[in-house]
């Protein structure tokens, strides 16, 4: 008799589990089981990939406040693997101790450097508090945890605190409350009919060089805005070894896949080393 129980999902992601991603991967993939395989770096995720193709990734793309992370650009760019989805994550912060423990208890704060700067202006009115970076959030919740460490407390997510049995003392105490993470779902090209089957791709990214003439990205901009795509984010790199040159990376958004594909046909005589990133459903 063949169980009808699905096996649950390997997700790569960057960081432990509980973190930011973890946490993302499980919103996207809601109702199904996720096994997380935690990786140190970015490249890490990219090459698990690489020798697992039955797998997926996750990895963060653009933030509201940071902006594009230009590397993994980069290294989706190089890899073979391909978009199937976005997920648009609202990023909250918590300060996470040992239970029992009050904000007056706490001496040290241990987090990632990006997430103790984003709740500068929370910790700050805490002058007996030690602000230790540490590289991960989620990282600093579970070694409070595994440690029993007294007195300390993590800035994490909430989902971290409670994956580690640590109580939240405040939440939502980053500065900036419109701090958003849009992260990209990849995986192998032999998975994608698997995953959007039942979604219909409305977004693509693309990647592209252009020669270097005047009005060169005039004249491909105007050929998307012609048959109807909106451009949603354009991004330049400068290409190592051929000064003052750049490769592009956009995404655009459409509604009627016949026109997207004439758009694309269209611009190819223009552009160098074009690739298709992904074409997916996308995330309001």
């Amino acid at each position: 008799m063949i169980s009808s129980v699905q096996e649950p999902l390997q997700v790569a992601i960057q960081g432990v589990a509980g973190c930011f991603h973890d946490a993302a991967a499980r919103e996207y993939f809601v109702g199904r089981d996720i096994e997380p395989v935690e990786c140190d770096t970015f490249e890490d995720v990219f090459e698990v990939l690489r020798h697992d193709a039955s797998m997926v990734g996750i990895v963060a793309i653009e933030n509201t406040i940071a902006g594009s992370l230009l590397q993994n650009h980069e290294l989706l760019r190089q890899s073979n693997l391909a978009v199937i989805g976005e997920y648009k994550k609202y990023i909250s912060q918590s300060l996470a101790a040992l239970p029992g423990q009050s904000v007056a208890d706490i001496s040290e704060v241990n987090s990632h450097p990006i997430a103790l700067r984003q709740c500068e202006q929370y910790l700050r009115q805490f002058r007996h508090m030690k602000l230790v970076e540490s590289h991960d959030t989620a990282g600093s919740a579970r070694h409070i945890a595994q440690e029993r460490l007294k007195g300390h407390a993590a800035v994490c997510g909430a989902y971290a605190a409670r994956l580690y049995g640590l109580e939240v003392l405040a939440d939502d105490i980053q500065t900036n409350k419109r701090n958003f993470t849009r992260f990209l779902i990849i995986t192998d090209p032999t998975n994608v009919i698997s995953f959007t089957a039942d979604k219909t791709p409305d977004k693509a990214s693309l990647a592209f060089t252009l020669p270097h003439d005047r009005g060169s990205l005039s004249a491909v901009l105007t050929i998307f805005s012609f048959y109807g795509m909106n451009l949603t984010k354009i991004q330049s790199l400068p290409i190592i070894g051929r000064e003052w040159e750049y490769r592009f990376y956009i995404d655009l958004t459409y509604s009627d896949f016949t026109r997207y594909k004439q758009s694309i046909a269209a611009v190819r005589p223009l552009i160098n080393d074009f690739k298709i990133l992904g074409e997916y459903e996308q995330c309001e």
